[in-house]
């Protein structure tokens, strides 16, 4: 299970760039981190984690800064001991990152994502893994966009185009 942008930055409504659906999500995505670890499943958290000068100031507003507030999880799904953080400087939690290096070295090869925002750092996500070889689940209920004509867009792309499942 993979988590992606669950920050104080995109999810609590004084963050940096607040994704107006996200605080909804919280409680899904919990109870599902909550039966994954349950079940033996890894959850790993694939989270926005910037420099300070970081190049993407230059599109959108500062946030995610490595050490900030911002850049946490959020309260309520914070990792558990025996979960994965994976920083990103990108959209895709694959881009740069050990992510892939990780899902093989633990077997995996379906991968359930979740998380915020559908149609950015979660679309890219899910397609970086689909050309990685991965069979990907997409819980509706578990993923939160910017406006409901972008959510729907990435759904219908990750079912249409990348062959993923939207339950």
């Amino acid at each position: 299970m993979i988590i992606v942008d669950m920050i104080n930055d995109f999810v609590e409504p004084d963050g940096a760039l607040p994704v107006p659906a996200a605080r909804e999500i919280v409680p899904y995505i919990a109870s599902l981190a909550r039966e994954a670890r349950e079940r033996g499943v890894t959850v790993i958290y694939a989270d926005d984690t910037h420099d300070p000068d970081d190049k993407e100031f230059e599109d959108w507003p500062v946030h995610a800064v490595e050490g900030t507030e911002g850049a946490r999880v959020v309260k309520e799904l914070e990792p558990h001991e025996g979960d994965h953080v994976v920083p990103c400087k990108s959209y895709s939690g694959f881009f740069q990152t050990n992510l892939h290096e990780l899902l093989t070295r633990l077997g995996v090869d379906n991968v359930v994502i979740t998380g915020t925002v559908t149609n950015i750092c979660v679309y890219a996500t899910c397609l970086d893994a689909y050309m990685r070889g991965y069979r990907i689940t997409v819980p509706r209920k578990g993923v939160a966009g910017l406006n409901e004509e972008d959510h729907t867009f990435a759904l219908r792309q990750i079912e249409q185009v990348l062959f993923g499942e939207v339950l």
